[in-house]
Parts: structure tokens; sequence; C-alpha cells
């Protein structure tokens, strides 16, 4: 599994009911990606970014979910290409269960 981080800036004039309006509106998108096993949306008021936290089945699912469509998609949003992180993920802990 790959754990990707995507971050990008949000933009003075947005209001945090926006963010979280915009990121409603992927929520259709997300759940109906099969190599996409869970995602964590992320707002930080104060640095004024916003992003997520992606568990995916591969690298390459990850890269072709957040393609050159996609990225230029989030620049017109909020104004700027947003930034990635990978990371191998050996072992989930999940308290919840």
């Amino acid at each position: 599994m790959i754990t990707e981080i995507v971050t990008f800036p949000i933009p003075a004039d947005m209001s945090r009911d926006q963010v979280i309006a915009n990121f409603k509106a992927t929520v259709p998108g997300w759940s109906a990606n099969t190599d996409l096993i869970r995602k964590n949306y992320l707002y930080d008021p104060e640095g004024r970014r916003g992003g997520g936290v992606y568990l995916w089945k591969t690298l390459e699912a990850a890269k072709a979910g957040h393609d050159a469509a996609w990225c230029e998609k989030v620049r017109g949003i909020y104004g700027a290409l947003p930034r990635f992180e990978y990371f191998e993920t050996p072992i989930v802990l999940d308290n919840t269960v």
C-alpha cells in the first residue's frame, strides 16, 4: 500500500465553508475509485493549506488518481498546483475496528 499526502495553498479570500463545500463535492468521485482505500481531507486555517491523505493499493493508482488534469483542476480552484509526497505503508493500525 501507498500513503500519499497532497497539499495545496488556500487563497486568502476563500472561506472555510467554501473549502469544505469544495471537498464535499469530490466525495462521490473518490468513493467510486476502487483503487483508493481511504481518504482523509485536510484543512489548516492558520497555514491556509488544504489537501488530503490517501491510502492507495499501489503507487501507480495514486499517480493515476492525481494526473495532470486533476492538478490543473486544483490550480483552477485554489490558484496553485498541489504538492505530493509518497510513502510505502507496510502496516495500518485502525483503532475503530
